[in-house]
């Protein structure tokens, strides 16, 4: 009988988890970007091995992982008004047909072996500069996608288990590429992936959205949008949260490839499990969140994942034993992914339309902006006194951020209520 009264709930929550996909242009997204993003996180794997390989240098790691995301940085709160003021579909074709170019360029001077550091730099930046616009636009776009407000948040959700998917998968993949034929045939499978993403976007029927504001200025638009953040705290806090995690948390992600050969003296297979095993944790996050039904208690999650991120990475800083490593990445990309996904499902949910892709631009700029400094930082800490200590005081600094927006929760949760009400109001 017990059986029989838990199945009807079972599936329940299952069929709840998978709601965004009644909607047959997120259908397709989810399809074409779930090809593409196992590409991508092989990309991002093999150029840190190549990196490292032709180096054996954590500080040049670093900069890499810098040059990769200073330019969205600077660029991002200009790149969210264009975006607001653009088809963000057919930007979507261009910045995905974009990435895809640059992937193949990775691809041809790697497999011909003229591949310099410089050119690493130069083409990690391009790819920044694209990201400055793709991320406001795909984030802002999976409203037109979805075209109910309450599945909005199991879009965001499910997006996000398709990116952790794929860092489970592509890390495993890039593995036994590398280490058969070599990083070049990495970027080359990266870049086909890229027409799976422009297939989809190509065949969705979207309905026309009026294009954003033109009797008002660029800078007036800038200045409105950095109000409207300015003046909540709840968009206040979890930005500065996300920033904050972004810095210190991140930094562990450039450093694997000195864990994975000095410290667990392994190769390239070594670096795919323990990028592996992060995006096992971060899928696991992004699954929890999209059984949810409600978004408001995330903003409870927030310290309490921050606080999972940095005690995993002390830990990780001390072991010296694969299968605890492993287990550790685990925890570290639940905290990692959750702080993340979270921090978008609620900012998603407070903003209205009208300002979506402005606030969004600010997320993106609250990553891209902290994490080159924090990979910058990582790397050179980790060329003075070694990856682990670096790993050690990053975990700490994260637990001190979650200590900091526990604080601030009473005042965040009072204005995240008013917003929901003017979110909720401006759909009616």
């Amino acid at each position: 009988m017990s059986g029989e009264g838990m199945t009807p709930g079972l599936l329940s929550g299952i069929s709840h988890a998978w709601r965004a996909l009644r909607h047959r242009n997120f259908r397709l997204f989810f399809v074409g970007q779930g090809i593409s993003v196992i590409g991508t996180w092989m990309t991002r794997l093999a150029t840190s091995w190549l990196v490292y390989r032709t180096t054996h240098s954590a500080l040049l790691l670093g900069v890499v992982s810098f040059a990769g995301q200073i330019v969205p940085f600077l660029i991002s709160p200009v790149a969210g008004v264009w975006v607001e003021r653009l088809d963000r579909r057919k930007l979507l074709v261009w910045t995905q047909a974009a990435a895809a170019a640059q992937s193949l360029a990775m691809a041809a001077l790697t497999l011909t072996h003229r591949i310099t550091l410089w050119e690493i730099i130069a083409l990690s930046a391009l790819q920044g500069l694209i990201n400055a616009f793709d991320m406001p636009g795909r984030h802002s776009f999976l409203i037109q996608m979805v075209e109910e407000r309450e599945d909005l948040s199991n879009a965001i959700a499910l997006n996000s288990s398709l990116v952790n998917g794929g860092r489970l998968i592509g890390p495993a993949i890039a593995g036994v590429v590398i280490a058969a034929v070599g990083e070049g045939w990495c970027f080359l499978i990266d870049g086909v992936s890229y027409l799976a993403v422009i297939g989809s976007l190509l065949l969705m029927q979207i309905k026309q959205v009026v294009a954003g504001r033109k009797d008002s200025g660029l800078r007036e638009e800038l200045r409105d949008g950095w109000e409207y953040v300015r003046r909540s705290p709840a968009l206040r806090s979890i930005l500065l949260l996300f920033a904050a995690v972004s810095l210190m948390g991140y930094p562990y992600v450039v450093l694997l490839p000195i864990f994975a050969a000095q410290i667990l003296h392994g190769g390239p297979h070594t670096l795919g499990c323990l990028t592996g095993a992060a995006g096992v944790g971060a899928l696991t996050s992004a699954i929890s969140l999209a059984v949810r039904k409600r978004v408001d208690p995330l903003t409870a999650m927030l310290p309490v994942a921050t606080c999972s991120l940095g005690s995993a990475l002390i830990l990780f800083g001390l072991s010296h034993q694969l299968t605890i490593s492993l287990a550790l990445m685990f925890f570290a990309g639940f905290g990692l992914m959750q702080v993340a996904a979270a921090s978008n499902t609620i900012i998603q949910a407070l903003v209205t339309e009208d300002k979506r892709a402005r606030v969004m631009s600010y997320y993106a700029m609250a990553f891209y902006g902290a994490a080159p400094f924090g990979s910058l930082l990582g790397g050179a800490l980790a060329h003075r006194i070694g990856a682990p200590l670096t790993v050690e005081i990053s975990g700490a600094c994260c637990l001190a951020c979650a200590a900091w927006f526990l604080l601030r929760l009473p005042k965040v949760n009072a204005d995240a209520r008013h917003f929901y009400r003017i979110a909720e109001a401006a759909t009616d």
